[in-house]
């Protein structure tokens, strides 16, 4: 693919990212993601309306969520929308749709992710039979087989194990995260991305002093014996990110800096290890792009669990310190169909805003066992 036909992202924001049942708990999908389709829609308004929006979510309230979205945020009915539903790897998922329709000739589709877990409706399976009582719906299965269709967490401690990262290792690399995410935070580096919603302006989780003994002191959350904790695991979370994707001819019209797509792809894995789907995709990503890992500047990794990113980076051979140098979702949380936009926000933020390098990647793993990776160039 020529840099001239390459889709390329010319402007990226999220919300403050906001644990479940805490400062965005009283916010619905559209009004989480209404207030970022606006001010990405403000900074491209040379273009006009966007021809599309396309967002990923998990957990919502049915129907079209991303139509729902561009109609409150007032882009205007002509603008249409479609949801995306790759599990926690919907939001990278509906940028690469968007890129694909700026490949097929849209001039600019807005693209991400949104989560409200804390008020996603109560569903119920119907009752076995008349006397029963229906039985309250948790999450759609994984996969077929009862052996595959393991919960998130316990899946991330077999394959913490089986990759043989320790329990020391994870808690020190969610201490880090912890702490690059305050000390980002509070020198604002995260403020030029992030869409304030009335008075929430920064995210919940992060938390200073969470040190490597603290954190050590937390028992096992999924198995005897296991070394997954609630400590070395993402929050549940509430947010919404979004960028802006048009082609090379329109980025020319802007006159703005961006991100370049040059490769992205999508793999599947065993669904009992769904941790493990951003390695093959990252593998793929990067061949696509012609690039190796040696060579990019930015990686963000979603921070599902510690034990989860740490053996992908082993998997890879890719030095964890590479990982996430501004703090991942272990300390920001992971709003579900969101997160995957959210590191294409921060991709943005890092190599645009802050001129942190030229290339980077953004990879993400999803339930069902798959992954999504994303690699980019400044421009």
């Amino acid at each position: 693919m020529t840099a001239q036909s390459s889709p390329v992202i010319v402007a990226a924001a999220r919300t403050p990212i906001g644990s479940t049942g805490h400062s965005l708990a009283r916010l619905q999908v559209e009004k989480l993601a209404a207030p970022v389709l606006r001010e990405l829609s403000d900074r491209v308004a040379p273009l006009g309306i966007p021809d599309d929006v396309v967002l990923g979510n998990c957990m919502g309230p049915g129907g079209n969520v991303a139509r729902l979205s561009a109609l409150a945020a007032g882009l205007g009915e002509a603008v249409p929308g479609l949801s995306v539903d790759r599990q926690c790897a919907s939001g990278l998922a509906a940028i690469d749709v968007a890129a694909q329709a700026v490949r097929a000739g849209s001039e600019l589709v807005l693209a991400g992710g949104v989560e409200s877990a804390s008020t996603a409706p109560w569903r119920f399976w119907p009752p076995a039979s008349p006397e029963a009582e229906p039985v309250r719906y948790q999450r759609a299965r994984f996969a077929p087989s009862a052996e595959d269709d393991l919960e998130m967490g316990l899946a991330n401690d077999l394959f913490a194990a089986e990759a043989q990262v320790s329990r020391e290792r994870q808690d020190a690399y969610a201490a880090r995260s912890h702490a690059l995410a305050v000390e980002a935070r509070d020198a604002g580096t995260y403020d030029d991305e992030i869409v304030a919603l009335g008075a929430v302006t920064r995210d919940d989780r992060p938390r200073s002093g969470l040190t490597t003994q603290r954190l050590g002191r937390l028992p096992a959350a999924f198995r005897p014996g296991g070394t997954v904790t609630a400590g070395n695991s993402c929050g549940i979370s509430d947010g919404a990110a979004a960028v802006a994707v048009v082609g090379a001819a329109a980025q020319e019209r802007l006159g703005v800096p961006g991100l370049r797509i040059l490769g992205t792809a999508t793999s599947g894995v065993a669904p009992s290890r769904p941790g493990r789907g951003l390695v093959p995709a990252t593998r793929l990503a990067l061949k696509r792009a012609e690039l190796d890992l040696d060579q990019i500047d930015v990686i963000e990794f979603n921070e599902a669990f510690a034990g989860q990113v740490l053996a992908c980076c082993d998997e890879l051979d890719l030095d964890p310190a590479r990982v996430c140098r501004q703090g991942g979702a272990l300390a920001l949380g992971h709003p579900w169909g969101a997160s995957g936009a959210v590191l294409a926000v921060r991709l943005f933020s890092q190599l645009v805003t802050q001129g942190a390098g030229r290339y980077g990647l953004a990879a993400i793993a999803a339930g069902g066992g798959m992954g999504v990776a994303m690699v980019v160039e400044a421009c």
